[in-house]
């Protein structure tokens, strides 16, 4: 049976919208979309048709994490019971397809085994292009510092949260155990990080040698790295050796940029987290707050720059906390559009050129075109109009995956 969704107008993805917009659906694809009346005649008799006001394709969150974590500290990790963290997970994974996100780029967490349990149908949840577990160097930001190491490298097996590796035979190895369990992409630790306590976030953690082999070894397999960089030094290596997106990227400058768009790298910023981590900073560890008010102007100065400097984007919003952030991902197109985009081409950096961070693992998605996934979602409104709608799930009204309605 096709499915005909009949919009007021109809954002593409990539391209200017329409007014009076018709996507038709058939066996989990996009047969067309386009203007009304243009479209093809009823197929068969059994042909749904819904009347929404604005069609647009599925959203990507390009940086999240299904962790099961109840509260923002990673020390809350070690405790926490996996069987208690999945159940979590599972719920924040119906949050984020309520919400209109029909795709996830996971960078770390239990995603890939999530994932098993949505593609049987057990559980709602968005598509999850899962990482596996984060590399990280000992003391990095993957580690928990407060803890005896040898119970980190036991609890990071268990919670499939991160490795720790150094040297170029510890990193292949690490890869490899993801590549294992068919990770779609690699994401390392570039740089320090807020949420770990020691490590500092403008000091570059792997050595150019042991990031050289982790880019390598993924790329034999087809699959990119995303590396996590707030200071420059990592954002700067992982440009050099060959890293597909950076992550963060807190401390971008024109050099960096520019490097960026000469190499094709891509940019994630995540400003989703740090402004809701910074306005709950009686819920942080005091080591995390301060940090984070370390970093975010100039994260702020960083979207601008590499904005105007004409880097490819990506949206992405470093969710992890159950309960509080998963929901109200579409926020990330408020913080891109303050930062300098358009409209237009903050709804492109989450749609049409979000599957572009998993490099050769990309699906056919993002866009209102015919052959592409019937991964579709409707508002209440034009967002081009009215940009409350951004961050609020109740304002999706209609959302399908592979051309099967999830709400």
């Amino acid at each position: 049976m096709s499915i005909r969704i009949v919009a007021d107008t109809l954002l593409p993805g990539r391209g200017d919208p329409v007014d009076g917009g018709t996507v038709i659906m058939a066996f989990g694809e996009i047969v067309y979309a386009g203007p009304t009346a243009d479209a093809p005649g009823h197929s068969d008799d059994e042909e749904e048709v819904v009347e929404v006001a604005t069609v647009m394709p599925g959203l990507w969150d390009c940086h999240a994490h299904f962790v099961g974590l109840p509260a923002a500290d990673l020390e809350a990790m070690a405790a926490a019971d996996l069987v208690a963290a999945s159940a979590r997970a599972v719920d924040d994974a119906r949050q984020c397809i309520n919400a209109g996100v029909t795709s996830v780029r996971e960078v770390g967490g239990i995603g890939i085994r999530l994932a098993q349990a949505i593609d049987e149908g057990r559980v709602t949840g968005p598509n999850i292009y899962g990482a596996g577990r984060i590399l990280s160097t000992t003391g990095g930001h993957g580690d928990i510092h407060s803890l005896p190491l040898d119970f980190v490298h036991e609890i990071t097996c268990n919670h499939t949260f991160s490795i720790l590796c150094d040297g170029v035979p510890e990193v292949l190895k690490a890869v490899r155990t993801n590549l294992r369990m068919n990770a779609r992409l690699i994401k390392i630790c570039a740089s320090g990080g807020v949420m770990s306590e020691i490590d500092h976030p403008i000091h570059q953690q792997f050595s150019d040698e042991e990031m050289r082999a982790i880019v390598d070894e993924a790329g034999r397999a087809e699959r990119v790295v995303a590396a996590h960089c707030h200071g420059k030094p990592g954002i700067m290596a992982a440009i050099r050796n060959g890293c597909h997106t950076i992550e963060h990227g807190s401390f971008i400058d024109e050099e960096a940029a520019e490097a960026m768009v000469a190499a094709g790298t891509m940019f994630v910023p995540t400003r989703y987290v740090i402004d809701t981590l910074l306005s709950q900073a009686d819920m942080l560890p005091r080591y995390a707050y301060e940090k984070g008010l370390m970093i975010a102007g100039a994260h702020e100065q960083a979207m601008k720059i590499a904005i105007a400097a004409g880097v490819k984007i990506a949206a992405g919003c470093d969710i992890f906390v159950s309960g509080q952030m998963y929901g109200s991902n579409s926020m990330e197109i408020v913080h891109l559009i303050n930062a300098g985009m358009t409209d237009l081409e903050a709804i492109e950096a989450m749609t049409a050129t979000a599957p572009e961070t998993l490099g050769p693992q990309a699906p056919t998605s993002g866009q209102l075109v015919a052959g592409y996934d019937a991964d579709v979602i409707a508002l209440d409104a034009n967002p081009l109009d009215d940009r409350s709608v951004w961050g609020d799930a109740d304002r999706v009204t209609h959302v399908w995956k592979a051309g099967v309605r999830q709400k």
